[in-house]
């Protein structure tokens, strides 16, 4: 998400927010899901209820107050000459708000903006942009893990065990690194231990995965069979994603590494838990 977009969107946010008195006199924000319903792209106030369903159930679930983060109200809406109708509403906290994100749909632009909206606690549009490239770099690893996985469980159906995965795998990097191998590439970023996928920029994480989701693919449709059959269809596909990146000037094994994907992991985690705990809570009596 360029740069344009994300304040496009914290504009859209921002304009939502209300201010009210805690218990202790102090302002707090607070938002109206009728109103951040629109700006999360929900047409529909019955799909939209159903997420705000799912994080009541996700604060419960952590422990929390509902009642601290989450208020149904009701609101008048104008209908047909000049009338009005009383309709079910929901006050939230910042908090209630990153758990209605957490739990909408995440194929929407919008959510994934909302995500990081809301988690960020001064809420400026550099620091929203750097969580989203967490965020993503983050969901695109685990996609990776999750391909892997599969054709880990396809090809040993297929007569190859995990010596042999292991050696399918490496087989595909070095086509993918322009013949460097696994620990070839790991040497030359400096990595001393772990996953050479953990220390991969997004795109790299990306197109080691969609070479893996196309093995996957062509496994089962051609019901290839043993090790060099699948060695021949990995490689054939890691070779075709560095093709792909090669046409737009780009060379996988010349990208710079990027932060050690355990410790974003953690910081992420540990900003959700700070968020939790500072979140303001909704006044008693509003």
């Amino acid at each position: 998400m360029d740069i344009q977009k994300i304040h496009q969107y914290k504009s859209s946010f921002d304009l939502i927010v209300k201010k009210v008195k805690d218990d202790d006199g102090n302002s707090i924000e607070v938002w109206f899901a009728r109103e951040l319903q629109d700006v999360l792209g929900y047409a529909r106030w019955e799909n939209f209820v159903t997420a705000v369903g799912r994080a009541i159930e996700s604060c419960k679930t952590l422990g929390i107050n509902v009642d601290d983060h989450f208020r149904e109200v009701t609101k008048m809406i104008a209908l047909a000459k000049g009338a009005q109708r009383e309709v079910q509403d929901f006050m939230l906290t910042r908090y209630a708000c990153y758990l209605i994100a957490q739990n909408g749909d995440p194929k929407k632009e919008e959510i994934a903006f909302a995500q990081s909206y809301f988690a960020v606690q001064t809420r400026k549009a550099e620091l929203i942009e750097e969580r989203l490239n967490e965020i993503a770099r983050l969901n695109t690893r685990e996609r990776l893990r999750t391909s892997e996985k599969q054709l880990s469980r396809n090809i040993f159906q297929r007569g190859v065990d995990d010596r042999g995965f292991g050696r399918i795998r490496s087989k595909g990097d070095q086509a993918l690194f322009g013949g460097l191998t696994t620990e070839q590439m790991k040497k030359r970023l400096g990595i001393k231990s772990g996953a050479l996928a953990d220390r991969l920029p997004t795109l790299t994480i990306a197109a080691k995965n969609l070479a893996t989701e196309m093995t996957n693919y062509n496994v089962e449709q051609k019901d290839l069979y043993g090790e060099k059959d699948i060695t021949a269809e990995h490689v054939q596909n890691n070779r075709s994603v560095r093709g792909m990146l090669g046409q737009r000037g780009i060379k996988p094994e010349s990208l710079p590494p990027a932060e050690d994907i355990k410790k974003v992991e953690r910081r992420v985690a540990k900003d959700e838990k700070e968020m939790q705990k500072e979140s303001q809570k909704l006044p008693k009596g509003e």
